[in-house]
């Protein structure tokens, strides 16, 4: 089994903070999914949250910044292993412009409605839609 630490930023306007992958994961390249990635051997996935925000965005949160909101299991078949992919979630005022592309295609923010017409990884697609639904999210955009 893998572990994942997945972020999703939300602005005020109740867009999404999402990157574009490249055609070099083993996992789902070329498809739109969270900011973030494997936690590291002996790591928490809290800390993996921070560290994987960081790395790939340019973006600085300090602890409690990032709350987890939920934990899911994904299969991934180029792994063929179900899958622990924790999502932290947190308000930003931070803009497109605000981000340093560290790995990916490009990280920006995508309207809602845009976000389950884009080709998404296999977390994505089943993670997004459940926190468009969710209460959290309503409590984010209100």
């Amino acid at each position: 089994m893998q572990r994942f630490a997945s972020v999703l930023l939300v602005d005020p306007r109740g867009w999404l903070l999402l990157q574009e992958r490249d055609e070099h994961p083993v996992i789902d390249p070329e498809c739109w999914g969270f900011v973030g990635g494997h936690v590291d051997d002996g790591e928490h996935p809290d800390d993996a949250a921070y560290r994987e925000l960081s790395e790939e965005t340019g973006l600085e949160v300090s602890p409690p910044g990032l709350p987890l909101w939920r934990e899911f299991t994904v299969f991934h078949e180029a792994y063929g292993t179900d899958d622990s992919v924790r999502v932290y979630v947190a308000p930003t005022t931070v803009r497109d412009e605000d981000i340093v592309l560290g790995e990916g295609r490009r990280i920006v923010f995508v309207a809602p409605e845009a976000v389950l017409g884009l080709p998404l990884t296999t977390a994505a697609a089943k993670i997004l839609p459940a926190f468009l639904a969710s209460d959290r999210y309503q409590e984010l955009v209100s």
